[in-house]
């Protein structure tokens, strides 16, 4: 525990749905609900307008619907994300070159290591200039906690939620912490809560009471241990520098279960050329290629190849998840495929002999492949990052789910054409027409599509329909934020 509270929490507030409500201006107020859309879809965020209705994340998206029928559901846009919280992460550098990364909308800052001392006061003045800048850099708000600890800190962003800050001044830790409920501490989900309710515990002082004696012969030992420390606000752990990423990968849940064996191999080529784009993307290659497959019992199974060096090479990771593929039986249906890249390096090893003797090492670890009923323990069907939610009957294409079919990535030319396939278009999507300009999919449905055109920072703009197949009507890239405030947005 430290003397000054100089670890800051930052959490931006229901951060997707709130990209999505400065983006679109016709949303600002109103309920947002982003996820997958298809009838397994989860909400992956949902703005405090909606959350006033039950909703909330990892909830299925149909019971969202349900609780919020005039809400907005829209497709996840993880490229527009990534690059709202490039400029966020950019601003906490700023201040500390020590700054962990929870996720696209979280993170730790450790402002001693910035060089500066800080006391209470100059640490809440850094915190108020902190949240001013990131609103005039994104136009959203965020919640900062400031304490001595990693989890104090982030015990005060939830509780300034929305749009505030809280500073837990040294010495009031206890104090602050007894009338809590036990699930504010970190580690302590549904399970210990219900176990430690059963016994009486309730609150953070209701635990502090029972010591430490108590609490290892009811959760064990480690456990006990940790619950205990925190319980008195004691947390020691240091704020981590981020780290390279490990992975890249892409997955996607289909509306209905896949059986066509031929179709599962098309879906699989698609998200290998789509894992290699994001690899490409980060400037990195991998060596170990990983294939995930969710069957229609909710098994889900894993199945990895190691080559001889680090590739992008489409070709080569194609080639890769096919030969996985084949130890797998997926007779019963499958319900979600995935596509991973590990063993990360900054540089490509070309080696002409790689993919041969890959294929050595797969066709031998097929024959001692697991019988289909193992590999792995049953897992909730949820969404993934940068997937989306495969349409009904078919998958998000490489341009995200409301995109265009296209054909895949390294055809033959000359060759037979595919047949036409037509335009899906998910709500929220980015469009542009020749004509009105940049837009977003409302709706679409019965041969039609809906586009509210509008951009960040307009007013909110007119509705227009047109036939899913115009010519004048293309997915295009998200528009990025304009750094300006949005009125009374506390989302």
């Amino acid at each position: 525990m430290r003397a000054a509270p100089t670890i800051l929490h930052l959490d931006m507030d229901a951060f997707y749905a709130s990209v999505e409500q400065a983006s679109k201006p016709s949303l600002r107020g109103k309920a947002v609900i982003v996820g997958g859309l298809g009838p397994r879809g989860v909400v992956a965020t949902a703005s405090y307008e909606a959350r006033r209705f039950g909703v909330h994340s990892a909830m299925p998206m149909a019971q969202a619907r349900r609780l919020c029928p005039n809400g907005a559901c829209l497709i996840p846009r993880f490229s527009l994300y990534r690059a709202v919280s490039d400029l966020v992460m950019a601003l906490l550098r700023e201040l500390s070159p020590l700054v962990e990364p929870l996720s696209l909308d979280e993170a730790f800052v450790d402002l001693e290591a910035g060089g500066t001392a800080f006391d209470a006061e100059s640490a809440l003045e850094t915190g108020q200039r902190l949240r001013a800048d990131i609103l005039a850099a994104t136009g959203l708000s965020a919640s900062v906690g400031l304490a001595g600890s990693k989890m104090l800190a982030k015990v005060a962003s939830e509780e300034a939620k929305p749009d505030g800050l809280l500073l837990i001044e040294p010495g009031t830790e206890r104090a602050l912490l007894a009338p809590m409920s036990v699930r504010t501490l970190p580690g302590v989900g549904p399970a210990t809560g219900e176990h430690l309710r059963r016994a009486g515990i309730t609150t953070v002082g209701e635990l502090a009471e029972a010591g430490e004696d108590e609490l290892v012969r009811m959760v064990g030992r480690a456990h006990g241990l940790g619950l205990y420390r925190m319980a008195l606000g004691l947390d020691d752990r240091p704020v981590v520098a981020e780290r390279d990423a490990k992975s890249v990968s892409v997955e996607d849940t289909f509306d209905v279960d896949l059986h066509d064996r031929v179709r599962i191999r098309g879906e699989v080529q698609r998200l290998a050329d789509r894992c290699v784009h994001r690899l490409r993307e980060s400037g990195h290659s991998g060596r170990t290629i990983v294939l995930k497959v969710r069957r229609y019992d909710f098994s889900t199974l894993t199945r990895s190849e190691t080559l001889r060096g680090p590739t992008d090479d489409p070709a080569v990771v194609r080639e890769a998840a096919a030969r996985l593929l084949e130890a797998v039986d997926t007779t019963g249906g499958v319900r979600l495929l995935g596509v991973g890249v590990t063993g990360l390096a900054d540089y490509t090893q070309e080696d002409l002999f790689a993919q041969s003797m890959a294929a050595e090492a797969a066709a031998g670890a097929a024959a001692e492949a697991a019988p289909a009923g193992e590999g792995g323990a049953a897992e909730p069907d949820g969404a993934a990052e940068a997937t989306g939610t495969a349409g009904p009957g078919g998958s998000a294409g490489p341009a995200g789910p409301g995109g265009p079919a296209e054909a895949p990535e390294g055809a033959e030319p000359g060759g037979e054409p595919e047949p036409a396939r037509e335009r899906r278009w998910a709500a929220g999507s980015d469009v542009r027409h020749a004509v009105y300009g940049p837009g977003w999919v409302q709706g679409s449905g019965v041969g039609r599509v809906t586009v509210r055109f509008e951009r960040p920072g307009s007013p909110p703009g007119r509705v227009r329909t047109f036939r899913v197949d115009d010519p004048e009507l293309e997915p295009s890239d998200p528009l990025p934020l304009v750094g300006e405030p949005v009125p009374g947005q506390h989302t």
